[in-house]
């Protein structure tokens, strides 16, 4: 399952500057607004322990995390929804349909000597002119099906009636100048606006960029932040985009940790990015291991074993007999395979297994 994460925000946040620190991909950092006009993007490794825990036990060939996609996508301004000249904007608008979660980059921190597009650092403010953007967008979308299904309701067809009914409930919260996400929904609401793609329903982390000295302890820029966005359902991510970029020039994981340790921290800016994005999706991983590869698989929380299984290919959903189930700590235990078997912790789950997220796998299929 590849995930997509768009990196969005006013212009001059830290956006490249923090997609360069994530990604091997370098877009162009620069002290001034549209320095990134088509989106870049960059593939990362998720870092997960429990991988390294399994390639001791098994000793592989390879070790194969499972991956994130991050998308930097060009600095929005006031007005970009709505004019072409000023915004290309409009375009980089689109891109964010692509993505499946947002992370809204904000600038937490006072320097004179970077430009802050309103000349004034005010996370409320930033937030509330992303947001108006992307609700102007949703609501050009919105009234555009509203005119096609008028029509159809007007002519007496029950369906279209209740669609229309849906539709006219997020064009209300739209006008309200609320997202998407904050109408209380139910099944036919959603239908009603699934092709729509709506900018502002997607699910968002919002990034406090804060200088090195608050890091770890946050400031008060994040706390107007986090008392804005609390009833959203949203994270809230602190990091520091400048140390990150130093962090990624570290080569061994050992003087990453130490680094870190300086500034009081216990894990990098990615790694809670990818634990909120994680958590805010609903998404858990699962594990196979064999000489040939220890690898990591991303799902949806809930999922059962076929649907897991489809993961690897879709032959494997089809044919599903059985999967073979062991928890970590039991293989570390155990030291193999066969050892959690004879010690009675291998499991043989069937079609109703609801897969926990750090399950070790083995699928049986037959096509």
């Amino acid at each position: 399952m590849g995930l997509k994460c768009g990196i969005v925000g006013l212009p001059n946040v830290g956006k490249s500057t923090l997609f360069n620190a994530l990604s091997n991909n370098k877009a162009e950092a620069a002290n001034f607004p549209f320095c990134t006009i088509e989106p870049n993007v960059g593939v990362v490794m998720v870092p997960d322990e429990r991988l390294n825990i399994l390639a001791r036990l098994v000793n592989p060939k390879k070790i194969v995390p499972t991956t994130f996609e991050f998308v930097d996508i060009a600095g929005l301004i006031k007005g970009a929804s709505q004019s072409e000249d000023i915004g290309r904007g409009s375009k980089f608008l689109a891109h964010i349909r692509e993505v499946d979660a947002i992370a809204h980059v904000i600038r937490c921190f006072d320097d004179d000597n970077i430009v802050h597009v309103h000349n004034k650092v005010n996370p409320i403010y930033d937030k509330e002119v992303i947001d108006t953007e992307l609700q102007f967008k949703d609501l050009e979308s919105v009234e555009k099906k509203i005119s096609k299904v008028e029509r159809t309701a007007k002519s007496g067809d029950a369906k279209a009636k209740k669609e229309l009914q849906s539709l006219l409930k997020f064009k209300q919260a739209l006008l309200e100048g609320k997202n998407a996400r904050a109408v209380q929904a139910d099944e036919d609401d959603l239908k009603a606006i699934f092709d729509l793609q709506l900018l502002t329903l997607k699910p968002v982390i919002y990034v406090a960029n804060v200088d090195e000295s608050s890091v770890s302890t946050g400031n008060e820029h994040v706390e107007a932040l986090r008392n804005l966005v609390k009833d959203e359902g949203a994270e809230v991510v602190v990091v520091s985009a400048a140390l990150e970029a130093q962090i990624a020039e570290l080569e061994s994981l050992e003087d990453r940790k130490v680094f870190l340790a300086e500034y009081g921290l216990t894990e990098s800016g990615l790694e809670k990015l990818i634990r909120a994005a994680y958590h805010l999706l609903n998404l858990i991983t699962y594990f196979t291991a064999g000489e040939t590869e220890v690898r990591a698989w991303t799902i949806q929380k809930g999922w059962k074993a076929p649907q897991a299984a489809g993961v690897i290919h879709t032959d494997f959903e089809r044919g599903f007999i059985r999967a073979e189930v062991i928890k970590i700590p039991d293989y570390e235990k155990y030291r193999t395979e066969s050892g959690c078997r004879d010690a009675g912790k291998l499991a043989i789950e069937g079609k109703e297994y609801v897969v926990a997220d750090g399950d070790v796998m083995h699928f049986r299929f037959n096509v």
